[in-house]
């Protein structure tokens, strides 16, 4: 988060059309990939994208109506990884 602070601060991502980078709820996802990615127990990161999830509703709706087509093979193609990947712990 410090790096994105600094890197925000130096090169200013609202000044290259990227405003949502430095989001208090961006921040949110941030730290949930970083404790899916990291951490052996995957907890904390599950309940923080769920917290962000409930948070950005409005935005996860709008984009599935955007993707309807994409949504059921790429929902389908997640819950297999994510069953190969806990089969396999």
């Amino acid at each position: 988060m410090g790096i994105l602070y600094l890197a925000d601060r130096l090169i200013g991502f609202s000044a290259h059309g990227l405003p949502w980078v430095m989001q208090k709820d961006t921040m949110l996802l941030y730290a949930a990939v970083i404790f899916l990615w990291f951490k052996a127990d995957k907890s904390v990161g599950i309940i923080l994208a769920g917290i962000w999830l409930i948070q950005n509703i409005n935005l996860v709706v709008s984009l599935l109506g955007q993707m309807s087509g994409y949504l059921l093979p790429a929902a389908l193609l997640l819950v297999g990884v994510l069953l190969y990947w806990l089969s396999s712990r």
